[in-house]
């Protein structure tokens, strides 16, 4: 399947290294309310009952010298008895112990797994047919087997999958070593992110294919080799399927307002920040007015949106704008005092996560500034536009509630950041860098460019802390869990509103932009132009958002 790249190391490179410290959050996790199996420590997805093992046993490990690009590889311990290993896990050297890879076995009663799924007679598991060596990294000619590794892919049983790799320092691991998942059981699996790359030899960590709200893709932890001596090859691997419908593992009402009073992050705006969040209904209150095509006469808006026109699609025959004169001048300004956050919680990784997006109302987004080198240069429109919805999203691990990462919503794309490379203001409780006049979200302070960082020209996005802020633990709405339940949260009616936030404004942003570049040096003349060429075209004109429920990410997941 695979080609075996061999290549020698220096002796000093087989010494074993001392396991990273693992990460533990900043506080102890409180008593989470009663529920179901949320915060239990095992899941049911349906014929299989999993839990989470993040004790792990050094096997063997690369590029000692280097932690940037050196990765380890461990085998789970401290599994429960009858719970049967699925594969291997690997991480990175220049990070905390900090991971887990799902162990299994068949569910307790044959009649609870028969509620899940149409019940087939072959076993749920079973042990592999032989294993296939698909890399090694020494041909075993010089010294000895003990410090190499060898990455074992399991030859699954017809009707079978394989969900992992083995890696020993030796000889090929006994069958009895790894369980292979019958195939319904199982769903497609795509490689994300280059953990290591040597040779013709990368690992990758892997994630389900199926994703969001709806996805029954469950990530087992493990990941995959990959050989580039074989183009084309499909992914060996497959990520287990939640098949229990009810979805026991996410929390429930109670626990949903005990997670985000314990993680609830503060959003930290710049202490020149000119627009400023609100509320949605501060912003109604204080004279948004609905437009319609065709009508030049703006309609005041109820407080709780109730006379928006719901459902439907951006279909650019309604929008929202706001009023004229002084008062305009004052609602763009925003209302620090009525701002929360909107929280959307819903299912993750097949329900074994649970995603909280939090989202911020600003009523204007400010125009933007240039950085070319060491000149700024504040932008007149480019940038601008009537209201601004941006989001972060916490993403708790549903068998223990712990916090695992948080995605940050910047502009049109995002980030996604672990648990331990965030900032925290007080226990568990994360910092989130609100850039100044986009609103964009960073996990530290700094100025961040949107264009091209290495030779500094592009928008800048300004983030610190100051005395303007959100703590989302005390304001905050629930304001949509699908999952729960149609009528345990009462949606308000603005999110039913699927047009835009703002009208559409269009002028010639590039004069403005050619005027820029024209008294620059020469030599910079033409980078910048190719960076413009690349900003989003949101920059180009005006243009309101569309609100949460329209956002793909909704439903979908976040992007990154």
């Amino acid at each position: 399947m695979f080609g075996c790249e061999c290549f020698y190391r220096k002796k000093m490179d087989l010494l074993p290294l001392s396991d990273p410290e693992p990460f533990s959050l900043p506080a102890p996790l409180p008593q989470w309310p009663h529920g179901q199996g949320f915060a239990s420590g095992k899941l049911n997805l349906g014929e299989l009952e999993v839990v989470k093992i993040s004790r792990f046993k050094f096997i063997w490990s690369s590029n000692l010298e280097d932690k940037k690009i050196g990765v380890t590889f461990y085998k789970p311990v401290g599994i429960p008895d009858g719970f049967y290993i699925l594969g291997h896990y690997c991480q990175s050297n220049d990070q905390p112990l900090r991971g887990f890879v799902l162990v299994a076995r068949e569910a307790p009663s044959k009649s609870e797994a028969a509620d899940f799924s149409t019940r087939v007679t072959s076993p749920a598991l079973r042990e592999p047919l032989d294993y296939t060596l698909a890399w090694k990294s020494n041909d075993g000619s010089e010294g000895s087997l003990e410090s190499c590794g060898f990455f074992w892919l399991p030859q699954p049983p017809e009707g079978y999958k394989s969900v992992g790799y083995l890696v020993t320092s030796s000889k090929k691991p006994k069958l009895d070593n790894v369980r292979c998942v019958r195939a319904d059981l199982t769903d497609r699996c795509e490689k994300y992110r280059v953990m290591h790359s040597e040779f013709s030899f990368r690992v990758w960590s892997t994630r389900p294919y199926h994703r969001g709200m709806l996805g029954r893709g469950v990530s087992v932890g493990t990941f995959s080799c990959i050989s580039d001596s074989i183009p084309g090859l499909e992914l060996p691997l497959s990520c287990l399927k939640n098949l229990d419908p009810s979805l026991h593992g996410m929390p429930n009402c109670d626990q949903i307002h005990a997670l985000i009073n314990h993680y609830g992050p503060t959003f930290f705006f710049h202490p020149d920040e000119i627009y400023l969040p609100s509320s949605v209904s501060w912003f109604f209150e204080n004279g948004a007015l609905l437009f319609r095509k065709g009508d030049s006469v703006g309609e005041p808006i109820d407080v709780g949106g109730s006379n928006l026109p719901s459902g439907g699609c951006n279909d650019g025959e309604f929008w929202i704008d706001l009023p004229s004169g002084d008062q305009r001048k004052t609602i763009k300004l925003g209302n620090l005092a009525s701002a929360k956050l909107y929280l959307h919680v819903k299912p993750a990784l097949g329900g074994t996560f649970t995603d909280i997006a939090l989202w911020i109302f600003c009523p204007f987004n400010g125009p933007a500034t240039l950085k070319v080198g060491i000149m700024n240069i504040a932008l007149n429109k480019i940038g601008q536009h009537v209201c601004d919805w941006e989001h972060v999203t916490l993403r708790i691990c549903n068998f223990t509630g712990e916090l695992w990462s948080i995605y940050f919503s910047q502009h049109s794309g995002g980030v996604w950041v672990n648990a331990y490379e965030l900032e925290y203001t007080q226990g568990n409780k994360a910092i989130i860098y609100s850039s100044r006049n986009g609103h964009a979200s960073f996990s530290h302070p700094g100025t961040y460019i949107q264009g091209s960082a290495k030779l500094g020209i592009g928008i800048r996005n300004d983030c610190t802390s100051s005395n303007f802020y959100v703590d989302s633990s005390t304001h905050y709405e629930l304001v949509a869990a699908e999952y729960l339940g149609d009528g345990i949260v009462a949606e308000p009616g603005w999110l039913q509103f699927m047009r835009k936030w703002g009208p559409t404004i269009v002028y010639d942003s590039r004069t403005e932009l050619d005027k820029i570049v024209h008294v620059l040096p020469v030599m910079l003349q033409s980078s910048v132009k190719n960076i413009f060429d690349k900003l989003p075209v949101e920059l180009y004109g005006e243009e309101g958002p569309t609100g949460p429920k329209e956002k793909n990410n909704w439903v979908g997941d976040e992007r990154g």
